[in-house]
């Protein structure tokens, strides 16, 4: 009878997910034991009613048995000053509406960093919760000589401590050897002795560290935080990566192109002629494959940006250029949010929640669009393809790529102006210095890098096939219907939908060098920078008969466009709104329609000066 209780009850337990979360400060290597532990079995969403970014992940365990790992965002502490560290509070302690409160906290701690991380384990243990201390980073601490006596460690906090170096293939063994097992009691409760002394003891007691810092990182910040050499440090790596954005790329983009256009050939090939035949070539591929051309230059901006990230290069820019940021009215917390803009203003304003300065921060809102997201880069590409002659300058320089930096750093010298010119129009800035861990220096590991990679592409693919595609089918229908009477003279897509619309807008942009066609993609391309180019791919496709105008757009506009209107175009998207889900975003931050009505105005405003500029100045030079 107790044999088959017991196995009964072993079944159910294999049977139940073992619900676990990772909890830890910021830069404990959390997201890549995260990844080591799950793979490539990760969901990523937002928490209900926040932009809070949720990731779950699964693995099977050597028993068999699922564990499904809830990745917390990073906190300090459970007294949250943020909307993560708030979210992280609520699911720990049971409180979160939508999220099961975890049967088991796994709590990382830097092994190089004790002092700072112990602080938080200790807050943790004291609620009294099951919990597995995971000592991550063991292989740096151990080149840095610092001797960890874990049996001790573990003896003094009343949980299992768990060494672990999450960037090896067997580096999280220990740890889901342990998950596998029988869970751990609850730690008995302490007193209520100031967590900070308990820390000393801690170390005092089982921590031997010959120095604070790693002889390396020192050497390293030596230069990198120096005010002159650090500066031209940053400088070089940004002309780098946008150099490579154009020269790395060019092969990957030229087999996507070849791809495309025999897929276009043969569709065209095999379907007689016909509506069908018109939607499949002119509107799907033609628009959906002439935005897909641009994913290697999408994914390369993403590898450097992960890669800074990852070595710890990022905050130590931050700091590094604090004081220009104080200098034009933004605060110098600003600049992560700023930097995270360059892939998408989305998670950039979402990041302001950082800054405890509400002006700080309303400002850093205001002026996160005019960075230059990824969505942009189609537009940038195809523009300079066709307009930027593809040639060297000074022996070694892509002239491309550095119109294309030209461009971002445009961008951002705008972005320090406008918020210098409301500095005089608001309350001085009262923000504190900026204070900020730097993270040790470490060599970006190529699995976290390239599950990075692979949610940016998924997530780019997703937008081609969903509404990128739906909005290409929705220009090739504008495009194409109605049809024209038999005794219209001019072309059949100058009498349709698009033609309409694009004439009625030509009184707004007649004056910048907007052709109709520019005026119908510009519409769509509100929902999405990147549908702008698959709009003008299927506005000319339809218009002028090239089933493979998703090749042919470069040539074909720099044939029909003056220099003026190109130029034009470039300016006008260095300033324009981004998408409607960044406005949507920027009103759910700042809880006021009054702020988008702003940046509206604004972004426009510039962008059509910017255009008229550039559109005379193109005339002139042309």
């Amino acid at each position: 009878m107790n044999t088959v209780s017991n196995t009964a009850a072993s079944a159910s337990t294999l049977a139940t997910p073992l619900r676990a979360a990772l909890v830890g400060n910021p830069n404990c290597g959390k997201t890549a034991l995260f990844n080591r532990l799950t793979g490539a079995r990760q969901k990523v969403a937002n928490y209900a009613g926040v932009t809070v970014e949720r990731k779950e992940g699964f693995a099977t365990m050597p028993s068999g048995r699922v564990l499904r790992l809830l990745d917390l965002p990073g906190a300090y502490s459970l007294n949250a000053t943020s909307p993560d560290e708030a979210i992280t509070r609520d699911i720990v302690l049971g409180n979160h509406p939508s999220e099961p409160r975890p049967e088991l906290l796994i709590c990382v701690i830097d092994a190089t960093n004790l002092r700072l991380h112990l602080r938080f384990a200790l807050e943790l243990a004291q609620l009294g919760q099951p919990m597995i201390v995971s000592l991550n980073m063991m292989d740096a601490a151990e080149k840095r000589g610092i001797k960890i006596d874990r049996e001790r460690l573990q003896s003094e906090l009343g949980v299992p401590v768990i060494e672990t170096i999450a960037v090896r293939k067997e580096g999280a063994a220990g740890l889901l050897a342990a998950l596998d097992g029988v869970l751990p009691t609850a730690p008995a409760k302490t007193d209520d002795t100031d967590l900070h002394v308990r820390v000393q003891a801690l170390l005092d007691a089982a921590v031997s560290v010959p120095r604070r810092t790693s002889e390396l990182d020192d050497k390293l910040d030596h230069w990198v935080l120096h005010p002159v050499f650090g500066m031209l440090i940053l400088a070089a790596i940004m002309f780098l990566m946008f150099q490579a954005v154009f020269t790395w790329a060019a092969p990957f983009q030229d087999g996507i192109e070849a791809s495309v256009a025999w897929l276009g050939s043969f569709i065209g090939a095999s379907l007689p002629d016909g509506m069908l035949k018109s939607l499949l070539v002119d509107g799907i591929i033609a628009g959906t494959g002439s935005v897909l051309v641009f994913l290697p230059q999408i994914l390369l901006l993403f590898l450097f940006i992960l890669c800074l990230e990852e070595s710890g290069y990022l905050p130590r820019a931050a700091f590094l250029l604090d004081r220009f940021m104080l200098a034009s009215g933004l605060s110098g917390r600003a600049f992560i949010p700023l930097l995270s803009s360059f892939a998408c203003a989305i998670p950039g304003i979402m990041a302001t929640r950082s800054i405890q300065n509400p002006r700080d921060r309303f400002l850093t809102i205001m002026v996160a669009p005019l960075m230059t997201c990824s969505a942009r880069l189609p537009v940038y590409a195809l523009l300079i393809g066709a307009f930027v002659p593809d040639r060297t300058v000074l022996g070694y320089v892509n002239l491309q790529g550095l119109v294309l930096f030209g461009l971002y750093l445009l961008a951002i010298v705008s972005a320090l102006v406008v918020a210098w010119v409301v500095k005089h129009f608001g309350s001085a800035n009262q923000d504190a210095a900026l204070l900020m861990e730097l993270p040790a220096w470490r060599l970006p590991h190529w699995k976290d890098v390239g599950i990075g990679l692979y949610e940016r592409a998924s997530i780019f693919t997703k937008r081609v096939g969903g509404i990128i595609l739906a909005l290409s089918v929705m220009i090739w229908f504008l495009s194409s219907f109605p049809t024209p009477p038999a005794d219209w003279h001019g072309s059949a897509i100058e009498y349709s939908f698009a033609g309409h619309i694009g004439r009625a807008m030509q009184s707004i942009f007649a004056p910048i060098g907007f052709n109709w066609q520019i005026c119908v993609a510009l519409i769509p391309g509100l929902a999405a920078r990147e549908v702008a180019v698959s709009g003008l791919a299927t506005v000319y496709a339809v218009g002028g008969g090239q089933d493979e105008a998703a090749q042919a757009l470069a040539p074909l506009i720099a044939a029909q466009w003056s220099l003026g209107t190109g130029l034009a175009l470039l300016a006008w998207y260095v300033y324009a709104p981004q998408c409607l889900s960044t406005l949507a975003v920027m009103r759910r931050e700042t809880g006021s329609m009054r702020s988008v009505g702003i940046a509206l105005a604004y972004l426009f405003g510039l962008a059509w000066l910017a255009a008229f500029i550039a559109f005379h100045l193109g005339k002139a030079i042309a």
